[in-house]
């Protein structure tokens, strides 16, 4: 059978990376010939994610269409946020708990999206559906997706499903998921090392909004005040990167994984940043905070949405 690429989102997270690990196993195991590759080096939260439930990360790719015709896209559909040539392939499976937006294809394809936590949630219950179990690594690898996607279950995105999720790949990965969990989050949390251009990079996606380009990028950190001293490095960070590459809005929101609060950075035109401010409340010295916000999917996009439009 024809060979296809199984891949996430540019600027790859643990769920980018872990579910592209486990949707191609689980379509190798339906017949499919698949691999999994990522846009993008893993960061320090799915490095630790990998090393501890024993896999190599995926190859990085840069292009698709000069390796495969077709590809499957897991915790993504828009195409800014895929891979650079995805207009030169065929998409043949999507799945995915995000928004649909400015997805198009020309020919049928398998597409699935839930409202849930995770990407894995929605696997795993595709394995559950197709009769074929789990392994422990893979087990673990779903597990650690949820888990980050979730912030361990503490997210408002987080719904039953993603808790049955966890409970049982717990199970299967031979895991304390409370215990395993704090330590993965805060594998991801160190910060002190990576330059600010990295940083804002690390976890960022790119948004059309009524004609606007606007740039949400996320960091985690256990120790907000030790982040903000570098306020002053990050706003360059991000007004040179939105030169570079034309963003209206760039926000880089800083979240407390202990506290499930955060604190935003601002950067754009006069006129984006109106409306972010219609969205979120006035702009100080180019600062926000944001109590209860850690979810870019469910709390920063839709209002952001709501206000460009």
């Amino acid at each position: 059978m024809e060979k296809e690429l199984v891949f996430g989102h540019q600027s790859p997270d643990t769920d980018a990376i872990g579910t592209a690990i486990a949707y191609s196993y689980l379509q190798n195991q339906r017949g499919f010939n698949t691999e999994a590759v990522a846009l993008g080096k893993p960061n320090d939260e799915t490095t630790f994610a990998l090393k501890y439930f024993g896999f190599e990360a995926p190859r990085v790719i840069q292009t698709a269409a000069n390796e495969v015709e077709k590809v499957m896209l897991v915790d993504h559909n828009e195409p800014q946020q895929s891979v650079s040539d995805i207009d030169q392939v065929s998409v043949t499976h999507v799945v995915d708990h995000h928004r649909i937006m400015n997805f198009k294809t020309n020919l049928p394809l398998f597409y699935l999206a839930q409202p849930v936590g995770c990407t894995s949630t929605i696997v795993w219950k595709l394995f559950q559906h197709y009769g074929i179990e789990i392994p422990k690594n893979i087990a673990g690898i779903m597990l650690s997706a949820i888990i980050s996607d979730t912030l361990l279950l503490k997210s408002p995105t987080t719904t039953k499903d993603d808790h049955q999720a966890v409970e049982a790949l717990a199970k299967i990965a031979e895991v304390d998921y409370q215990k395993y969990g704090l330590e993965e989050l805060k594998a991801g949390t160190n910060i002190a090392d990576k330059s600010e251009q990295d940083l804002i990079n690390l976890d960022a996606k790119s948004f059309t909004l009524n004609g606007k380009n606007v740039r949400v990028a996320q960091i985690n950190v256990v120790d907000l005040p030790e982040a903000m001293e570098r306020k002053a490095e990050f706003l360059q960070a991000m007004e040179a990167e939105s030169a570079a590459n034309n963003y209206d809005l760039f926000m880089l929101l800083i979240t407390n994984v202990l506290d499930s609060d955060s604190t935003a950075l601002v950067t754009g035109s006069t006129a984006a940043v109106q409306l972010f401010e219609r969205a979120f409340g006035e702009i100080t010295d180019s600062e926000v905070s944001l109590p209860g916000v850690v979810s870019r999917k469910k709390q920063v996009v839709p209002p952001l949405t709501e206000a460009f439009n």
